[in-house]
């Protein structure tokens, strides 16, 4: 679970990236993105962390 949670945290963030450079997509590609920030803040709290 841990390598599936980072690999789609990385994913995210290149699309993001791309997104404020190219200007596309910007409102869903935020959410995605703080939807993936609070499940690994709640994972670094809980502490439930598998690298």
């Amino acid at each position: 679970m841990g390598k599936i949670l980072w690999t789609i945290i990385v994913i995210l963030i290149v699309l993001w990236v791309l997104g404020l450079v190219l200007k596309i997509g910007g409102g869903l590609i935020h959410t995605l993105l703080i939807i993936a920030g609070i499940i690994f803040v709640i994972q670094l709290v809980t502490g439930r962390r598998s690298l």
